[in-house]
């Protein structure tokens, strides 16, 4: 096992890299220990899995099968140990999740470094994805859990928590918007607006409001970017449209307001946190997963009370 796993360790690199020096390089071994190693199999496999090129190394057809291969050999395996630690009661391994932007601050953020503190043998990946691409990642165990907005298919996930999220106006504070807690969309007649393009999920809830108020909109701009959106804002540009969710980090430091749009065609936002319905979380994620679920909560408080 060792010295399979020695070689699978040496072929990946080479596979990614294109050349046994540059591998050699990165695995601090010497290029002759690898090349052994990639002889010694193709000569067990009865084929080669590399084309001799002046440029480098090409992955065979072979080749291209075992690197596939090996990628998912290297994650059962860490997966494998995972499991072992989990017996051992060692609170250590890697947890990787996907968030969307809007998560990028405030809540989540200090949640994960409260699980460093607490946790400091178990390590944190985050992608930031669309909505879309999370659900994805998720059913296909690409990550351990993913928070995203409107699952549309939950036939593949298990959703563990969620948090309604409105839609609402961003402005500066001096804005007369600012003074209100809450609005109708026809408030922002005449007013120049910044708005949010596909695919962002609060783009959806916009074009409902259009098509229900048949109210001409003067829209200076859109993006695609919460940040980009907030930006625009803060420079004076016009009023966006958001979700508290979006600029919480910038409303509880003064820096913006938000007022609730309350047209009653207007759904709330479902922010859900989910996990493959196919694959139990190992021990690792399983404390992230109840760390961030007792903070959920206050996802959705935040939205409310807005």
């Amino acid at each position: 096992m060792p010295a399979f796993s020695r070689f699978l360790r040496y072929f990946l690199v080479v596979g990614r890299c294109g050349s046994i020096r540059k591998a050699a390089d990165e695995l601090n071994v010497s290029a002759s220990a690898i090349d052994r190693q990639i002889l010694n199999a193709e000569a067990e496999l009865g084929m080669p899995l590399f084309e001799r090129l002046p440029t480098g190394l090409r992955l065979t057809a072979a080749g291209e099968i075992l690197m596939a291969a090996g990628g998912k050999w290297q994650k059962s395996l860490q997966e494998v140990r995972t499991q072992v630690d989990d017996l051992r009661g060692l609170k250590r391994g890697h947890v990787e999740i996907a968030i969307i932007h809007a998560l990028t601050k405030g809540t989540i953020p200090a949640i994960i470094t409260a699980i460093h503190q607490r946790y400091p043998g178990i390590s944190v990946g985050l992608r930031v994805l669309d909505s879309e691409a999370i659900r994805l990642v998720v059913a296909e165990g690409e990550v351990d859990f993913g928070i995203c907005f409107e699952p549309q298919s939950i036939r593949d996930l298990t959703v563990r928590a969620y948090a309604e999220v409105h839609l609402g106006f961003v402005s500066l504070p001096d804005h007369p918007l600012a003074r209100r807690g809450s609005a109708r969309f026809s408030a922002a007649a005449d007013l120049p607006m910044i708005l949010p393009a596909p695919p962002l999920a609060v783009h959806h809830q916009v074009a409902v409001l259009e098509a229900a108020t048949q109210m001409p909109l003067n829209k200076v701009s859109t993006s695609d970017n919460i940040q980009m959106i907030t930006s625009m804002v803060q420079a004076g540009l016009g009023v966006g449209v958001l979700t508290s969710l979006d600029v919480a980090t910038e409303v509880a430091s003064g820096q913006l307001a938000f007022t609730r749009i309350t047209d009653p065609i207007l759904k709330p936002l479902i922010l859900a946190l989910c996990t493959a319905s196919s694959r139990a979380p190992s021990y690792a994620a399983d404390l992230v997963l109840s760390e961030i679920q007792q903070g959920f909560a206050a996802l959705g408080y935040q939205a409310a009370a807005d």
